[in-house]
């Protein structure tokens, strides 16, 4: 369900204030100004202040991120292209996030508490990304689907997050990577 005009004036309003100016130097003020809504109307929406409005932003960002993704590798049917092409276009993202790169040079420290109190979000979505995906691959027998995905996209995240000796930009690579993750999951037909 999508928010209500004002709110997603005011959800993009703060994605681009803090492009600009990063977490610490954004304030409800600038929020409002940049939507052209008043200062009221900011705090109706988000009543308990700007680390109300910081935590929906991450909540609606990751939102539009899985819609990207989603549509980005809905097309596949094999559970190991799927994953590959997810991890390519996640390493890419990120690159090209100009919030979270803004943040990363700007507060890196305040990054780490802020992902830290989105993980049970982020790894519902991308669960959920993953359950779906692997309602079409043949398990191990004895794998429970519900726990396989949570596992993986617990793994997952922890390889876009950092991705270690693994090159996601080079898809050859990241094909290696999802076989790995995949092994002892998905039957090798």
């Amino acid at each position: 369900m999508a928010p209500p005009p004002s709110k997603e004036r005011l959800l993009e309003a703060a994605y681009s204030c803090v492009a600009r100016s990063g977490l610490a130097k954004t304030t409800m003020e600038d929020v409002g100004r940049e939507a052209h809504l008043s200062r009221a109307t900011v705090y109706r929406h988000f009543p308990l202040g700007k680390d109300q409005l910081i935590r929906e932003v991450v909540a609606w960002e990751a939102g539009r991120f899985f819609d990207r993704l989603t549509r980005a590798v809905a097309h596949h049917t094999d559970l190991a292209e799927l994953l590959t092409d997810a991890l390519v276009f996640a390493h890419r993202a990120v690159d090209d996030h100009d919030v979270l790169q803004k943040i990363l040079e700007t507060e890196p420290d305040r990054l780490l508490p802020m992902l830290t109190t989105q993980s049970a979000r982020v790894i519902a979505l991308v669960k959920q990304f993953l359950a779906l995906a692997m309602q079409r691959a043949t398990l191990q027998e004895g794998i429970d689907p519900d726990v396989a995905a949570e596992h993986l996209a617990r793994m997952v995240l922890s390889h876009i997050s950092g991705q270690g000796g693994w090159d996601l930009a080079d898809r050859a690579d990241a094909r290696r990577l999802a076989d790995s993750l995949l092994a002892g999951i998905v039957r090798q037909v």
